[in-house]
């Protein structure tokens, strides 16, 4: 790999260099696939749900794109991959970038990989019991019937340890 000179420092909120030497590295082993089929791990966002998607179809990696406004406080970086489907993907969007098989892959197949995102969405530990089911349930039908946000216990304003809601009360909607 060239000798990497990194970008003008970005201070994130914790006070903490945003985008770290890992995240130049790797893009810049994403510019060296250009023109390769790989596979993406997504992160999808949705009003209720928060999830990873691994799809099973490669994609031809067609550029990798500066970002002109990058923000940390909303996740988006500084660059976006430019596929061959017509998606240009910002980075911040894409827990891993792999060649040769999408789930699994080996470690020298990996080209890009965000660290905190596949550990706090796809594989920190999970705990459902009946009462956390039923109170997020409660939550989510209070606000459609109502029309309004449920009022919820102190304990769904708060995350749980893995960065999720913890949600261990009864859900009352007023």
């Amino acid at each position: 790999m060239s000798d990497l000179s990194l970008p003008p420092e970005t201070v994130d909120a914790s006070g903490k260099v945003w985008p770290d030497a890992a995240y130049w590295r790797q893009i810049e082993q994403l510019k060296a696939a250009l023109g390769k089929k790989i596979y993406l791990a997504e992160v999808r966002a949705s009003e209720i749900n928060l999830s990873v998607t691994i799809e099973n179809r490669a994609f031809e990696l067609l550029d990798v794109i500066e970002f002109p406004r990058p923000d940390p406080a909303r996740g988006i970086f500084p660059h976006l991959l430019l596929l061959d489907d017509g998606r240009g993907i910002n980075m911040g969007q894409i827990a891993r970038v792999s060649f040769g098989r999408p789930f699994q892959p080996a470690d020298e197949d990996i080209l890009y990989q965000d660290e905190n995102l596949l550990e706090t969405l796809l594989y920190c530990e999970r705990s459902l019991s009946r009462d956390k089911v039923a109170a997020i349930s409660r939550q989510s039908l209070g606000a459609i019937l109502l029309g309004a946000k449920a009022k919820t216990a102190p304990e769904l304003d708060g995350a749980g340890s893995n960065g999720l809601p913890d949600v261990t009360d009864q859900t009352s909607v007023e």
